[in-house]
């Protein structure tokens, strides 16, 4: 089958960055490689779209533009899945025995090699999965689940500097009053981000009121909300949701939402396949 070709405007809406700055990557670095068309129109393939996505984790982790260019063209990690289970490996072992600097190795090692959606979901997606079963079996110590979340969390954090800016559609993620968890939700929003969404976050135990006030303010494409506690959504009014369904498409999301709850408040459900999410939230509204 032929690859899909994209002009340079397409690519743009695709990474969310702007036709200028790729223009830019491409004179000063060579990072993109186009194919030219008779009339001279110059034309995008995939290698292109993972280039830029590799060239933005590495400016998201502070690396100097020039530095972050040479990475992504010149960087060679063998083969990618024997690199993939490598690093992997290392961030799991080093997350199990507490030791923050060798998590924090791995974690580099990771996103210097691979885009920040491939380490998201065949590195850290897997790794908490497999934590929360060995906790349901109490393999694991509160104390285990904690450091690993919290240093996580940070990484993560540090990658969503920047997440709204571009012009993708605007998607505003919160998590209900009284719901802690966000690492699912900061997860999803990264991984919307990779398909050129823009990201507004508004994280833990947000109230509604809140959510409404954002939704007023930013007119988002989309308004996620994450639940991820039984009952966490049982202390909304249904016309609390309506009001913020009036204002935006609302999808709900997380182990608390159920079809029952989302036909009431006039939404949609996100699957618990957060991967699965990102991609089918883009596919319907983009």
């Amino acid at each position: 089958m032929t690859e899909k070709l994209l002009r340079i405007g397409e690519l743009s809406r695709r990474v969310g960055v702007s036709v200028e700055l790729l223009r830019a990557w491409e004179r000063r670095y060579g990072l993109l490689t186009p194919e030219r068309t008779r009339g001279g129109f110059r034309l995008y393939g995939e290698e292109d779209v993972d280039r830029v996505l590799s060239m933005r984790a590495n400016l998201d982790r502070g690396v100097a533009a020039a530095e972050a260019a040479r990475l992504v063209v010149e960087h060679d990690p063998g083969p990618p899945d024997t690199a993939m289970a490598e690093a992997s490996a290392a961030l799991a072992a080093a997350l199990d025995s507490f030791d923050d600097a060798g998590a924090h190795a791995a974690f580099d090692r990771l996103l210097s090699t691979f885009t920040v959606d491939v380490v998201l979901e065949e590195a850290v997606l897997p790794y908490f999965r497999e934590l929360g079963e060995r906790w349901r079996r109490s393999e694991i110590s509160v104390g285990h689940e904690h450091f690993a979340s919290n240093l996580v969390r940070g990484r993560l954090l540090g990658l969503s500097r920047g997440w709204d800016r571009g012009v993708g559609p605007r998607a505003l993620l919160a998590c209900v009053e009284g719901e802690q968890h966000d690492l699912p939700l900061l997860v999803f929003g990264l991984l919307l981000r990779s398909h050129g969404w823009r990201i507004s976050y508004l994280g833990a135990s947000t109230p509604i009121s809140s959510v409404v006030a954002a939704a007023q303010s930013l007119e988002p494409s989309a308004i996620v909300l994450s639940g991820t506690v039984s009952g966490a959504f049982g202390d909304i009014a249904p016309r609390k949701l309506h009001e913020v369904a009036r204002l935006s498409t609302l999808f709900l999301a997380g182990a608390a939402a159920d079809a029952q709850l989302t036909r009431r408040a006039r939404a949609s459900y996100l699957d618990d396949d957060l991967v699965a999410a990102a991609r089918g939230l883009r596919a319907r509204l983009v």
